[in-house]
């Protein structure tokens, strides 16, 4: 692109800018957003510095797109905020909250009043209305459905190295904390996965599962090997 190009193109996305202005649109800082022409926006909308939204966008009324996010060939329902997020090719329901530092990637569609939280990513994915992955989650391939609670840490273990595979996880399921779905698995409605546990079988509905080495406790251990008086000595 040439000088006189990226003038011109600096213009037309001030131009565009001032539009999205007078229908109501707010903008924190229009010298470092960018948006390429056939991007819809609604009123009431915030749009804060550092913001790239590309291709055919849509976003609705009384949104966030928060500093250094980038939203691109995606549809936002109203009142959703991205914080310092990318979201590539999805869609997401009215009422949820994406980030900060969170990676929706091509093909997720997320549901009304969710959370996707600080890094997590989702990806080839949906989310029923109300679940919630708060932070340092990979939801990869898979089908969850209403009011579920993904913990800290959960993994989607998709890719066997050759293919692919979804899971599902059911309405009002909890996945606790460090949880490993290796797919495909289908967690049942309302079942409970405890903490640090790997999933490689189907869990009933309403069931707990529980899959991990048992904690064993051996007295003494340090102080035989001096590892305490070394510790307290420090």
């Amino acid at each position: 692109m040439t000088y006189e190009e990226c003038i011109e193109n600096k213009e037309s996305n001030k131009k565009r800018i001032l539009e999205y202005m007078e229908a109501g649109v707010t903008f924190l800082d229009i010298d470092t957003v960018f948006i390429d022409d056939g991007v819809k926006i609604g009123e009431g909308t915030v749009i804060e510095p550092c913001v790239q939204i590309r291709g055919k966008t849509e976003i609705g009324a009384n949104c966030l797109i928060g500093q250094n996010s980038r939203v691109e060939n995606s549809i936002l329902s109203d009142e959703v905020k991205v914080l310092s997020s990318v979201v590539l090719e999805s869609r997401i329901g009215s009422g949820t909250n994406v980030g900060p530092f969170a990676y929706l990637r091509p093909n997720s569609v997320v549901g009304r009043n969710c959370k996707i939280g600080d890094f997590v990513e989702v990806k080839n994915s949906t989310l029923g209305d109300g679940t919630k992955a708060s932070h340092l989650t990979y939801i990869g391939d898979s089908d969850l459905g209403n009011d579920i609670n993904l913990g800290c840490g959960v993994v989607f273990v998709n890719y066997d190295g050759t293919n692919k595979y979804r899971s599902t996880i059911e309405d009002g399921a909890f996945i606790g904390c460090n949880t490993n779905l290796v797919s495909p698995v289908n967690v049942g409605k309302g079942a409970y996965i405890a903490a640090g546990t790997t999933v490689t079988k189907d869990v009933p509905e309403d069931a707990l599962c529980v899959g991990r080495a048992r904690q064993k406790v051996i007295e003494g251990w340090a102080e035989e090997r001096g590892l305490y008086r070394k510790n307290k000595d420090k």
